[in-house]
């Protein structure tokens, strides 16, 4: 029977609060809430604060309370600050984040809306992608928002990423659990997994995963946080590296949506460049042509022996424009990844493969710039032009070469005097253009993965350079040049492509270096890639030119975008923007947006809302690049170790490509795999790693181990799912002084010349 006695004022203020008055208040809480708190708030003291604390202990047998005295928190919510982690985005493109540290009996990570000021997403410290740990302020929302958040995050700050990427390959056990193989190689080692935290994980199953806390004297154990599928079935290996990355291989549903609503070019508004026999030259297993080139002599009679270059690209920004679905997902991919076994386009397969590819026969957008050189392949002027073309062929880069080389075929006969041939003599004036420019020329060759039916590696090639692949690329320059050039003119935003000269401290490595081969790096003012050309050209016929050319690799800048122009070194060019290829990269979409507002060209201009952000926007897809390309790298380097993998124990032909403390990383010189040699496997001595000349040397004997020196090793152990190789030395090392430079470097190198 309720009481009917009246409570005074003093004595309502100390009475217990109910359990949904707790719950209410730990949600509204601003900070940590714990018994304290909760005292403080309703004002209990003396025997109300015991029975409080018997209030809180009660809940917490009824589960609606966890954690201690200090901190409380209801179960299945947030508390009012977290570290969260970037796990997502939505189909609009925003961000996603999840709880760290989310107990088990908890139920299903909740997702948080992650809101940033407009301010705030200009600012480098917030720029986050995905993996990214960020404390931050949350908020639970009294219903579910139209996108089903109960949570939305704004974020305090951005915390250093995890060292350790927390994705690997689950193996079951037959009793139960199973263990974690790793997919990153700097980390070797498994996690063993107990019975009941492998979630819906099977065999093989590429899986997320949490490192459980261990025991004071326990093994630190993985728990299975989301499965990702099998890579051997989905895709093959370079699923492992989609998600390692943080890559966006599937569309939204909103993104394909507005593939059926692109609006059709209006032709007969554009120059029409359709009886200009423009052609395209690709590699022969390209999907989609997004450039194409036409070469003519001059007629102009102040331009003896001139040429007309003209290249179209495919217009995109006519079908993309800025602000829609397509154009915010093709900015948050920044570029399309390109694996041995798949791509990940940029933009959807109907632009890219469909209405965007300059397809043989076909009218189609373009954005077309008519360049006029002289004889030695100076440019006299240049315009653009938002037009129609139609190409004439679609030929491989082999069939353009064998026709110009006397081997024509039935399709290429009809073009070889008229379209082919004009070509190429418009590029040996360009190519005199860039040999006297200088840029610099490095001799690296790439290989190619050839894959079977089932996705596996059945060799590996070298494909052949060919003139008619220096031609495209020489053309294509000198489009992005002009893009570049134009917008400079109308004061029009550009988002270069720069490339900065080596840093002081990586020339000085480099000269120490071939200071010990008895070369010499002119040095000036100003540094000119044609100083590195003069010391490649020295070596190019000795044995040390393949290590020359690493180390001058490795001693320059990493290209980038940026609104604020530096030049590019590399192609020794004042002004360079991306221009050629709006299909698959970001920057060059943003590029002909500008030149369509400062030429006037219509539909699809670089917005107003789109100027105050290319700063950040060129950071963004400058990350992205890199993103993608370690991407590919991994890819390739499992890839290969899988198809190493039975051949364990063989020896192989190596160099050595890279020198640690920890030890020697290898080269085959067959597949181009590379793999690793731990110091404490070279021998009976204490091997030092001397900078100056790339080199382990050994304590004792001076004996050493040099980058770039040929070797014989044996394969130990292969982990496809790391890419990861092991092997042994076979060879000897080179024996010397155990001095570090000068005297030995140099009559090594003389050595050689013999």
């Amino acid at each position: 029977m309720a009481s009917n006695r009246k409570v005074s004022p003093k004595a309502a203020a100390r009475a217990l609060p109910s359990k949904d008055e707790v719950l209410a208040f730990i949600r509204g809480a601003k900070g940590k809430v714990g018994n304290r708190e909760i005292a403080r708030a309703f004002g209990l003291k003396g025997s109300d604060r015991i029975e409080m604390k018997r209030l809180l202990r009660e809940m917490t047998d009824e589960g609606k309370l966890l954690g201690n005295r200090k901190a409380l928190k209801q179960p299945g919510h947030l508390p009012p600050v977290a570290v969260m982690e970037v796990v997502a985005r939505d189909d609009e493109g925003e961000l996603i984040a999840e709880p760290v540290v989310w107990e088990t009996e908890d139920g299903p990570r909740p997702r948080a809306l992650i809101l940033i000021s407009a301010d705030r997403k200009r600012t480098s410290d917030l720029a986050l992608s995905l993996g990214d740990r960020i404390l931050a302020r949350i908020s639970r929302l009294s219903t579910p928002d139209v996108f089903g958040y109960r949570y939305e995050c704004s974020p305090i700050k951005k915390l250093p990423r995890e060292k350790r990427r927390q994705l690997g390959i689950f193996r079951t056990h037959a009793h139960g659990g199973g263990v974690i193989e790793p997919v990153d190689r700097r980390e070797l080692k498994t996690w063993p997994v107990r019975a009941g935290n492998g979630g819906s994980a099977g065999n093989g199953d590429l899986v997320r995963f949490d490192i459980l806390r261990a025991h004071r004297q326990g093994v630190p154990e993985a728990r299975v946080v989301e499965t990702l599928g099998n890579p051997d079935d989905q895709r093959q290996i370079s699923l492992i590296a989609v998600h390692t990355h943080g890559l966006r291989d599937e569309f939204p549903a909103p993104v394909l949506g507005e593939l059926a609503d692109l609006p059709a070019p209006d032709l007969d508004k554009r120059t029409d460049l359709r009886d200009l026999p423009l052609l395209t030259i690709d590699p022969p297993d390209a999907r989609d042509h997004d450039d194409a080139v036409h070469a003519a002599p001059d007629d102009n009679e102040k331009n003896p022996g001139g040429f007309i270059v003209t290249v179209a690209i495919a217009d995109v920004a006519h079908y993309v424009h800025p602000g829609s679905r397509l154009d915010r997902e093709a900015a948050l991919r920044g570029n399309s990844v390109y694996f041995p076994d798949r791509v990940v386009p940029m933009l959807p397969e109907k632009i890219s493969n469909d209405l965007c590819s300059l397809r043989e026969g076909e009218d189609r957008p373009c954005m077309a710039v008519r360049m006029v050189f002289d004889r030695q392949g100076n440019k006299r002027s240049h315009t653009f032009h938002r037009a129609v073309m139609r190409s004439i062929a679609k030929l491989s880069y082999q069939e353009a070469q064998a026709a110009i080389d006397g081997r024509p075929t039935a399709k290429c006969q009809p073009l070889l005097d008229g379209t082919l041939r004009p070509l190429w003599q418009a590029y040996a004036a360009l190519k005199a253009a860039r040999d006297r420019r200088e840029p610099l020329d490095l001799d690296l060759p790439e290989r190619k993965l050839v894959l079977d039916q089932s996705g596996r590696v059945s060799r590996v090639i070298v494909p052949e350079r060919l003139e008619a692949h220096r031609l495209i690329e020489e053309f294509m320059i000198q489009a992005n040049v002009a893009a570049a050039e134009t917008l400079e003119e109308k004061r029009s935003p550009v988002v270069y492509r720069i490339h900065d000269q080596p840093s002081q401290e990586k020339l000085v490595a480099l000269r120490d270096f071939l200071d010990s081969l008895d070369l010499k790096l002119s040095s000036g003012e100003r540094l000119k890639p044609g100083q590195f050309n003069r010391v490649l050209a020295r070596v190019k016929s000795l044995p040390v030119a393949d290590l020359v050319n690493e180390v001058v690799l490795r001693s320059q800048s990493q290209a980038e975008y940026a609104i604020q122009n530096i030049g590019h070194f590399g192609l020794n060019l004042q002004r360079y923007a991306h221009f050629t290829s709006p299909i698959r990269r970001y920057a060059d979409l943003l590029v002909h947006r500008s030149l369509i507002r400062a030429l006037r060209f219509g539909a699809g201009s670089l917005s107003r809302e789109e100027e105050p952000q290319l700063a950040e926007t060129a950071r963004s897809i400058s990350e992205a690049e890199r993103r993608a390309m370690a991407a590919e790298r991994d890819t390739v380097d499992r890839l290969i170790s899988a198809f190493l993998a039975d051949r364990v124990g063989a020896e192989f032909p190596a160099r050595i490509s890279g020198v640690t403390r920890s030890g020697l990383f290898v080269r085959l010189r067959e597949t181009g795999a590379d793999g690793f040699i731990p110091a404490s496997t070279l021998g009976g001595e204490f091997w030092r790693h001397d900078e100056t000349v790339h080199a382990l040397v050994g304590d004792r004997t001076g004996s050493m181990y040099r980058l770039g020196d040929d070797a014989e090793v044996r394969l130990v152990e292969a982990i496809p799912s790391a890419g990861a190789l092991r092997f042994e030395m076979l060879s000897d090392p080179r024996r010397g002084s155990g001095t570090t430079k000068g005297r030995r470097g140099a009559r090594g190198l003389r050595s050689r010349r013999r």
